[in-house]
């Protein structure tokens, strides 16, 4: 099964083709340029090295959220765009869960944060057994304290990632009540890689669709939502 996945979800963006068991490449970039004048040039870039005709692809995948607003749009509509233009299904991959796989196979809590301002991280609770993710607490978004307080309840040894981790660096060492740990450079932001393993699982299990069904998980308003709201209420 090869499946070429994006995720433009936060600060990374990321594109990849995977083929089964092997991952044919990668093109991941966290630098200061806008993911709408860097996703599709990697796209195009991967597509050539590895000489891929679309026509072999079974599927596209994304990370569908919760992360950036305009990130997640960006992803979307490229990914929906190609798979139109291509006649292929696509995927959405919860962004935290894709974002924990970096830590495969780690025993002991997996905690993913992505800064998701106003003193919130996006995040959820998990670890792995027998080969496989298992979610504690599926990916929400909650202030520190809130997620922190679960770790603690559960008692485990906890692994942090994401670009959260120098946001809240600080109050995890005045918080947590367990061991911990932070995830090195090369397994601490989102890969496009790990979406496109879990768009398989996905795939398997019935979860691809029509382009034009293609959905995303914001967990929360936008900002413009947000102030729209509050006027309303004043």
């Amino acid at each position: 099964m090869k499946i070429l996945a994006v995720d433009s979800s936060g600060l990374t963006a990321s594109a990849a083709i995977v083929d089964d068991g092997v991952l044919v490449a990668e093109y991941t970039v966290s630098h200061k340029k806008t993911h709408s004048q860097t996703l599709m040039p990697m796209i195009a870039e991967i597509c050539r090295m590895a000489e891929l005709d679309p026509g072999s692809l079974d599927a596209l995948a994304v990370a569908g959220g919760p992360g950036s607003f305009t990130g997640l749009r960006i992803g979307a509509a490229t990914v929906k765009g190609l798979a139109e233009a291509w006649g292929k299904p696509v995927v959405s991959v919860p962004t935290v869960d894709a974002l924990a796989m970096n830590l495969y196979g780690c025993t002991d809590l997996v905690v993913p944060l992505m800064d998701a301002r106003r003193n919130e991280a996006y995040t959820g609770i998990y670890t792995f057994e027998e080969g496989e993710l298992k979610v504690i607490e599926e990916q929400c978004a909650l202030p520190l304290p809130s997620i922190l307080e679960k770790i603690n309840r559960i008692g485990r040894t906890a692994y942090f990632l994401g670009d959260g981790v120098p946001v809240f660096r600080e109050q995890i060492g005045q918080l947590a009540k367990v061991p911990f740990y932070f995830a090195p450079a090369g397994s601490g932001r989102q890969r496009a890689s790990w979406v496109g393993v879990l768009a398989m699982k996905f795939i398997q299990n019935g979860k691809a669709v029509d382009a034009a069904e293609l959905g995303l998980q914001y967990l929360r308003m936008s900002q413009a939502e947000r102030e729209r709201t509050e006027g309303k209420k004043k």
